[in-house]
């Protein structure tokens, strides 16, 4: 078999181990949806703490915010991977957490979520 033909039945099998595109607009409309109703992206703390500069923070360490335990415990630096991990499940990522919200299943919205919170400087 030709190498050509080769990558021609192989590369269909690739395509979905593609991450999904990070759409910033998108995002935003899914903070509006989803989290802004707790948490603010302008530097005020609410229900949540603020989400302005989340990215590369440290959980549980903005100051006025009053954080669980668990998050305080937590101590690992906020990246796209580990936001990525919290959004899809709070109480899976960071068991004892006192965040009320189940997750978001769905990985696309998830990356858009993560590239609007990295925009947040």
């Amino acid at each position: 078999m030709s190498v050509a033909r080769t990558i021609a039945l192989v590369a269909p099998l690739a395509l979905p181990l593609v991450a999904p595109a990070q759409d910033v607009g998108a995002g935003k409309t899914a903070f509006a949806q989803q989290c802004g109703a707790c948490h603010a992206t302008d530097g005020r703390n609410g229900l949540g703490p603020s989400l302005k500069g989340v990215t590369g923070r440290t959980a549980g360490t903005l100051d006025g915010f009053h954080y669980s335990a668990a998050m305080k415990g937590f101590a690992r630096p906020w990246d796209g991977a580990a936001l990525d991990a919290f959004l899809a499940s709070p109480q899976k990522a960071v068991p004892g957490n006192a965040m009320p919200f189940p997750g978001i299943a769905d990985a696309k919205q998830r990356a858009d979520l993560v590239a609007y919170l990295a925009s947040l400087k």
